[in-house]
């Protein structure tokens, strides 16, 4: 751990949606932040100014406010940081870049894109499909490396477009400590010039990332395995600059259910399941789903979340956010890709509903129906039905006709039920029914066991009968548990109505 405080950050670029992979980052900095008595960041970094989408940030933000993963600094929530928007930080940039140039770290490069373009194509006719601008070629292209310092002040002087470059040594290794993945070696040779800064006076985002994350004393860089290519030439910046580094953690893939490869939107479009937070609509109209919209509770998505990845190492897997905060470690990350799972996001769903207390259950509810029955029976509505439910709309969609008569009756089970004597079976039970005095769930399973004794048969030969006539449905809660809550006189009036419709099915003999 370093001597320094806490201080991760989470770096989103504002090119679009926030993906689930960059939700579970932006989750894992929050959680060692909070395990660690530290701070989380959130920066903006929209130095790619032709890829910005208008409406992104607010959506990144939106997204981390519905996980519960808000940051304590970052745009629109202060900090002595700041600005936390690279586009507004712009005038910083360019004097690290002259710094590392006037320590001959960093090169002015004045090649045009045709002059590259043209080199490359030059290359790939030798035999070099994979030309790079590094320590071997940088000596026969435009720049300071090959011209004289008075022609490169003239070029400057004239306004001729430069880019900088990153000039890398030749045959160096760069070792630095990964806390997921131990130590990485790489060899400079393998590294070719980055440009640091662009001719229209933006820096890259190494040049950025790395200043940022100096300047706002970032301690820890907890980020994406896609970035692991970058990390050698972040760590030859720190040393180019005489910065400390931070420490550096590389967090494994998010991998598609089926097959190998990166999970990606098309593979939630092809499979139909989210990867997105909240929902997404283009500036086209088109519109992306999201897990707050298909009624996934925001800790379950978060529970999920955490375990892409990272376990406690033991057998629990439900985890509250204060929780995770508790149990979290950089020790506990894979290095391997996580396979996501659709099923296993729906089963934490389904347990997050179950343990919902059903009065908090019914409010939601309530608000899904428009308000349109009282809470205090969708409280029980939501008792009696949560156990066959995975999201709120379930608990309707299965449990509906505990506030509103059946009109339809389950064909399956009528197929299979609806013979013999049922008709008569039924109508003797609805008189049982109505001379129940005491009516309640006990009260019920007493006559009910009493019908079946002195006709001497079993639970299957009426039980699925009584279901079926009350509530349409061939299976369900408790028969004894639904009387009670629809009362005597509406279990008589729809054991009535139901015969009265199913006397236009003559049973089978």
């Amino acid at each position: 751990m370093s001597s320094r405080p806490v201080r991760v950050r989470f770096a989103p670029s504002p090119t679009g949606p926030l993906h689930m992979g960059g939700v579970r980052t932006a989750l894992y900095n929050y959680l060692f932040a909070k395990k660690n008595k530290g701070t989380f960041v959130i920066r903006v970094e929209d130095t790619d100014q032709t890829r910005f989408v208008p409406g992104a940030q607010d959506y990144i933000m939106d997204s981390l406010k519905w996980c519960g993963i808000m940051p304590t600094e970052g745009p629109g929530l202060g900090g002595d940081f700041g600005p936390y928007v690279q586009s507004e930080r712009r005038a910083i940039y360019r004097p690290y870049a002259e710094e590392l140039v006037k320590n001959d770290k960093a090169y002015y490069a004045f090649d045009t894109s045709e002059e590259l373009t043209q080199m490359r194509a030059q290359a790939k006719e030798m035999g070099m499909p994979n030309w790079q601008y590094n320590c071997v070629t940088r000596g026969s292209m435009q720049n300071s490396t090959t011209l004289s310092s008075d022609e490169v002040d003239k070029r400057i002087s004239a306004g001729d477009p430069y880019v900088i470059r990153m000039k890398m040594p030749r045959n160096e290794d760069i070792r630095f400590h990964d806390e997921i993945r131990g130590w990485v070696v790489v060899n400079t040779n393998n590294i070719d010039d980055k440009v640091l800064f662009k001719s229209d006076g933006m820096p890259t985002y190494h040049l950025a990332n790395i200043v940022d994350d100096h300047t706002m004393e970032i301690s820890h860089v907890i980020r994406g395995e896609e970035w692991l290519p970058s990390a050698p030439l972040h760590v030859m910046l720190y040393g180019a600059f005489g910065w400390e580094a931070p420490k550096f953690a590389h967090l494994p893939l998010l991998l598609k259910p089926d097959g190998n490869g990166k999970l990606s939107k098309r593979d939630g479009d092809r499979l139909g399941f989210p990867v997105f937070p909240t929902n997404w609509t283009t500036a086209e109209g088109d519109v992306f789903s999201g897990y707050r919209e298909n009624g996934y509770f925001p800790e379950a998505f978060v529970n999920m979340l955490a375990f892409l990845g990272w376990n406690p190492g033991t057998t629990e897997e439900l985890f509250s956010l204060e929780k995770l905060s508790e149990t979290f470690s950089l020790e506990r990350v894979s290095k391997a890709g996580a396979k996501f799972d659709p099923d296993k996001t729906k089963w934490f769903q389904q347990q997050y509903l179950r343990n919902t207390d059903d009065a908090v259950l019914a409010e939601e509810l309530a608000v899904f129906l428009e308000n349109k029955y009282p809470v205090n029976k969708l409280t029980t509505v939501c008792k009696l039905m949560k156990e066959r439910a995975t999201f709120i709309k379930d608990i309707w969609t299965e449990g509906s006709f505990l506030l509103e008569q059946p009109t339809i009756f389950d064909e399956k089970t009528t197929r299979k039920k609806w013979k013999g004597n049922a008709v008569e079976l039924m109508t003797d039970w609805s008189k049982d029914v109505l001379n129940i005095e005491t009516f309640n769930a006990d009260a019920v399973e007493k006559q009910f066991k009493a019908f079946l004794a002195e006709r001497e048969l079993g639970v299957g030969a009426v039980l699925p009968l009584f279901r079926l006539l009350v509530t349409g449905k061939g299976m369900g809660p408790s028969m004894f548990d639904i009387s009670e809550f629809l009362g005597k006189e509406e279990c008589a009036e729809r054991l009535t109505i139901g015969l009265e419709k199913m006397a236009k099915l003559k049973p089978e003999i």
